[in-house]
């Protein structure tokens, strides 16, 4: 049913994989818009080890909360920075692309533990996690992508 990456050569392997989920701070996540229409738009995520569901955070309401709602399926894909060698200009990528199914998180305690463990990846202000989490937890979506297909490969600019 899914895709596997063209040029083999260039695949990662698993962990790696995981790792540029588990790492990066942002990726884009794709979902059915409206009409049709893909609609992607750029989101901090945590990858959990615990159980292999990618999390994110959201308001309650807007078109990325409309298109889940209508059609569970998307796709989130994450990049690395690249890195290049000495005198060249073309940078190696890194990327993982995740298939899979989105579920909306209604349990206000696993919200709080997930939004923790989300914060972490930016601040590990304990004192300032708590007041973000007690100031917005309320108004606060939290989804996470079951995947159902992860690849991952590098690509070299040029």
């Amino acid at each position: 049913m899914f895709r596997e990456v063209t040029r083999t050569a260039r695949r990662l392997e698993k962990e790696e994989t995981i790792s540029l989920l588990r790492d990066e701070l942002r990726g884009v996540l794709s979902v059915q818009g409206d009409d049709g229409y893909p609609y992607g738009i750029p989101l901090n995520h945590y990858y959990s080890d615990e159980d292999g569901l990618i999390y994110f955070h959201s308001g309650m309401t807007g078109h990325k909360i409309d298109s889940i709602k209508r059609c569970d399926k998307a796709s989130f894909c994450v990049f690395d920075r690249g890195e290049k060698k000495d005198g060249d200009w073309a940078l190696t990528i890194r990327s993982a692309v995740v298939f899979g199914r989105i579920e909306i998180i209604d349990d206000r305690e696993r919200i709080g533990r997930i939004a923790r463990e989300l914060s972490r990846k930016f601040t590990q202000d304990e004192e300032y996690i708590d007041l973000e989490i007690e100031k917005n937890g309320d108004r606060t979506l939290m989804f996470a992508l079951r995947p159902e297909h992860i690849t991952g490969k590098w690509v070299r600019e040029a």
